[in-house]
């Protein structure tokens, strides 16, 4: 005699009503679960796309700020803008001061930060740089 595979005849196959709703149950926690992390990964990857932007943006302006300095005095001064039509949502913002931990040769402390929205908040990329008092007097030759 040989098994048979089949269910007996007369028996209906399927599921039980338990065996669907621990389905169902397990979907409802699941689902929400993987929502959220697709989201989360979506917002970390936009962070990190617009913080390379904005780190670009920054070293433009960082060199731009060198480029164009009169060898002013290092005194403490702040400049601000945006990007333009160009870059629009990001904006920059520059402080330039006395180094604080220098007391001999008073370098100046330069910053530039540049700020991006990412889902209604606000990040931003901050580069700094020193300047000594020579280099500050060669840039305005």
């Amino acid at each position: 005699m040989k098994a048979s595979h089949f269910p007996p005849a007369g028996t209906k196959g399927g599921f039980t009503f338990a065996e669907v709703l621990a389905a169902l149950v397990f979907l409802a926690i699941l689902v929400p679960t993987i929502v959220e992390g697709l989201s989360i990964a979506n917002r970390t990857s936009v962070v990190a796309e617009r913080s390379g932007v904005a780190g670009e943006l920054a070293e433009n302006k960082l060199n731009e700020i060198l480029l164009s300095s009169t060898g002013t005095s290092a005194s403490a001064a702040k400049t601000s803008g945006d990007f333009g039509t160009d870059w629009p949502n990001y904006r920059w913002e520059s402080t330039q001061g006395t180094w604080a931990a220098d007391n001999v040769n008073t370098m100046t402390e330069l910053n530039v930060e540049v700020f991006f929205p990412v889902q209604g908040k606000e990040h931003s990329v901050k580069l700094t740089t020193l300047l000594s008092g020579t280099s500050q007097n060669q840039s305005s030759l």
